[in-house]
């Protein structure tokens, strides 16, 4: 049960990005230990060294370094205390709370951590959040060690992004065009296409900060799906938020459509959503670097 009294992060992280479904849940947990995985593998721990996961949720990457790397430390930051007070309840759970430390700090204000004190940086889905990324990426280059390794994970959102006033969620919605963008306003106002650090960046901006902020040696690899997409749970849509600071489509229907405009709008994409596939668009970089 979702618990209204944590803030909107881990309110998000432990709860509303699933729709309260657990199947969901775990389907989404696969596909991110293998992101996990991927992350970690462009990095070396294995003599003792220090790895710093920024942006750490609910420990998803700091966890599996633990693992990962038997003698390493990790520093767990975010901006959530919620969310660290969570790991740090696992962390004493799974018996590794010596190797941890906690930072309450965001991405673009790591000044609490020193100058060349850790070997490794990690994020995973963090920058989408963060106005100010080049002003992290100068942050992780000043704390890593020289040949120091950044290691990131990032969705690039404006591959995927839909601009159609007849498309809601990839559903052809001409009938009701008009009651879908009221929904989709709401959505708009929170995270506006042009400006909101979610969609105002590629993976071409991505490289470019990464070699303002020093790095030498930069990869990157883009995943790019273009494919249908499985026929979906109403109820589960209804109710999963897709990020932390969004409502979910009951909220929106609730706070903007009339009760005859919300039955008409439900009357149409319920089908499409419980009957038809559509077109999967997403993108996602891996990003390392060596200081």
């Amino acid at each position: 049960m979702e618990n209204t009294q944590q803030d909107i992060w881990a309110q998000w992280m432990l709860n509303r990005r699933f729709g309260g479904d657990p199947k969901l849940m775990q389907t989404m947990m696969n596909e991110l230990y293998q992101v996990r995985d991927k992350v970690l593998s462009r990095i070396d721990l294995q003599n003792s060294g220090t790895l710093l996961d920024v942006g750490c949720g609910d420990g998803l990457i700091a966890f599996g370094a633990l693992e990962k790397f038997k003698e390493c430390n990790v520093i767990f930051s975010d901006i959530s205390q919620d969310l660290l007070d969570h790991s740090q309840s696992l962390a004493r759970e799974m018996n590794v709370i010596d190797r941890c430390k906690f930072i309450r700090a965001s991405a673009d204000d790591l000044s609490a951590i020193e100058n060349e004190s850790v070997e490794a940086v990690t994020t995973r889905s963090v920058l989408i959040y963060v106005d100010a990324k080049q002003k992290s990426f100068d942050g992780f280059y000043r704390i890593l060690k020289p040949k120091g390794t950044l290691s990131i994970f990032e969705p690039i959102n404006r591959f995927g992004h839909q601009l159609s006033k007849n498309k809601f969620w990839g559903y052809d919605v001409t009938p009701v065009a008009e009651i879908a963008q009221k929904v989709k306003t709401v959505y708009e106002k929170i995270q506006p296409i042009d400006s909101d650090p979610m969609l105002n960046f590629d993976e071409r901006d991505l490289l470019a900060i990464a070699e303002q902020a020093g790095f030498t040696s930069i990869y990157l690899n883009l995943d790019v799906e273009i494919k249908p997409n499985e026929t979906g749970n109403w109820e589960r849509s209804l109710r999963t938020a897709w990020n932390p600071k969004i409502p979910t489509l009951e909220e929106a229907m609730q706070q903007t459509l009339t009760d005859s405009e919300r039955e008409k709008f439900v009357a149409h994409l319920r089908p499409l959503v419980e009957t038809e596939q559509t077109m999967r668009r997403s993108s996602v970089a891996y990003l390392w670097a060596i200081k």
